[in-house]
């Protein structure tokens, strides 16, 4: 399908630049352009477009607004060393997307138009990618229901869009280790749900765990199992894997857990190491006693956001349970590892680097 470039906004360096020489947060700023396409059940994909970032026009009846049909997809666009710009797996984001649409039972995007697209965006907005320290160009590509519709049942008509904003690190203070909550009472997902799929509703679901946590001094929540509330399942909207007795554990994936970009990235990482890695059912028990009796060393968060989050302490039923005050050499080592392959500091020998070509 061509890609129409419509309604381009010429470049401003002077406002990129003002806006790159801030301090950039996460998700804060937009670039000047977006892409669409529209679904229908007659058309099928149709009318893909870049043009200028602007306000959406839906229905009050939208389906997206009262029967929740939406998800999306979180990857970035890295500035290289020679000043090229790649992303990082961008196909592994392009299966999970189509993943979710199978779930919420939307249309799936092919997975050539995916990546036509994010490559043509990309490029466009190429003066967009930030070059300090750990900033990148976060890309969001989601998709919503968008026939006007008063009745349950999956939509007829849908947008996908992708947008993009510059960003820095994802916690203020960097690679800091962080303190979890831990939820006993409130869940993400439950077997047979949407936990395994970028559903937008997870997150809203979720945002009452975060204000328990920050009420707490915590920033992130550990969540458990629905069935059991026993086992570990994530942290936050991240993955999670633990040093135990020196080997890499993580939750297996059960459909209530998402398949990260990430969490693949550090698996596969730590098994070119040499490292033993085991999915297996961590239950909250064992891990607190592994955490007393020093048999665990690490935890960390893995996610595209902040690709690599170093676990300070857990705070379970008012008490702290601490872990550690630095970021552990494992942390560190897929932290250092990864970034420098994202960036182009480093060897990419399974080919993950996916460079946006330049067009006239």
């Amino acid at each position: 399908m061509e890609i129409q470039i419509e309604n381009r906004r010429p470049p401003n360096a002077s406002h990129v630049a003002d806006v790159l020489s801030r301090e950039l947060g996460f998700g804060r700023y937009f670039t000047d352009h977006m892409f669409t396409a529209r679904w229908s059940q007659e058309k099928g994909w149709h009318n893909a477009k870049i043009s200028a970032f602007e306000d959406l026009h839906l229905s009050p009846a939208a389906a997206v607004l009262h029967y929740g049909q939406a998800l999306f997809e979180g990857q970035k666009a890295y500035r290289q060393v020679d000043d090229e710009i790649a992303m990082f797996r961008p196909r592994m984001n392009a299966r999970r997307f189509n993943q979710s649409a199978q779930r919420l039972v939307m249309p799936t995007v092919p997975e050539e138009l995916y990546l036509a697209a994010l490559e043509r965006l990309i490029d466009v907005e190429r003066d967009w990618v930030p070059s300090g320290a750990m900033q990148s160009l976060y890309v969001r590509p989601f998709m919503i229901a968008t026939e006007p519709l008063q009745g349950v049942r999956p939509a007829n008509e849908y947008l996908f869009a992708i947008i993009l904003s510059p960003v820095g690190a994802y916690y203020s203070q960097g690679f800091e280790p962080v303190k979890i909550f831990v939820s006993r009472e409130l869940v993400r997902a439950a077997p047979g749900g949407t936990g395994a799929a970028k559903a937008a509703g997870n997150y809203a679901g979720s945002l009452l765990a975060g204000a328990q946590a920050q009420a707490a001094g915590c920033e992130q929540v550990l969540w458990l199992d629905a069935v059991e509330r026993r086992y570990v399942e994530e942290i936050g909207a991240m993955n999670v894997v633990f040093v135990i007795d020196g080997e890499l554990v993580t939750p297996p994936l059960g459909g209530s857990i998402l398949p990260g970009v990430t969490r693949d990235t550090v698996l596969t990482v730590a098994r070119d190491r040499g490292l033993t890695v085991r999915e297996a059912p961590v239950a909250l028990d064992d891990l607190l006693d592994a955490i007393t009796t020093k048999r665990c060393t690490e935890a960390f968060g893995c996610g595209t956001a902040a690709v690599i989050s170093a676990i300070r302490s857990f705070h379970v039923d008012d008490r702290e349970v601490a872990l550690t005050e630095a970021p552990g050499r494992i942390a560190e080592q897929m932290f250092r590892t990864i970034t420098d392959i994202q960036w182009g500091r480093g060897e990419d020998p399974h080919r993950w680097r996916h460079m946006i070509p330049r067009r006239p």
